[in-house]
């Protein structure tokens, strides 16, 4: 079992997701716009604004997948609408110190620093930012046994 972390957007999904491979290393796979859509029967009609939205992204890093869309716009948050990602955040595992740091600078940079990156009790680098698309991440240096 693998759980993928699906981040939600307001219209600059396919931004965020080209700096993520870059960032990270990962290739995407898979991106497709709601004007990709095949039209179905009972379909409503799609609003012009929607059309160049993404639809579904798939980023492929090693084994890890991260996915996302954006989110129609003008609709309710119950239905489809942009809400800002809350009571979660995704958490990065680096390698070392330096990769450590690597990562939160480049994730909090325009964005919005929680947590400082720096030394914990129980790692040598943690830090939390929300990035400057709005996603939260936390990176967390793996401690040495």
């Amino acid at each position: 079992m693998q759980f993928t972390p699906y981040l939600n957007f307001d219209g600059n999904c396919a931004e965020a997701f080209a700096f993520y491979a870059k960032l990270f290393g990962g290739a995407i796979v898979h991106q497709s716009t709601f004007g990709e859509m095949p039209a179905t029967e009972g379909m409503p009609p799609l609003p012009e604004p929607a059309r160049n939205r993404i639809m579904h992204v798939h980023l492929q890093l090693k084994e890890q997948s991260l996915m996302g869309s954006d989110a129609m716009p003008g609709a309710d948050t119950s239905c489809g609408g942009y809400q800002a990602p809350q009571g979660l955040w995704v958490s990065i595992q680096a390698a070392d110190v330096a990769e450590g740091q690597r990562l939160f600078d480049a994730l909090a940079q325009g964005g919005q620093t929680a947590m400082p990156f720096a030394a914990t009790f129980w790692s040598p680098g943690f830090g939390m930012a929300r990035d400057r698309f709005g996603t939260p991440w936390m990176v967390n240096v793996v401690a040495q046994a």
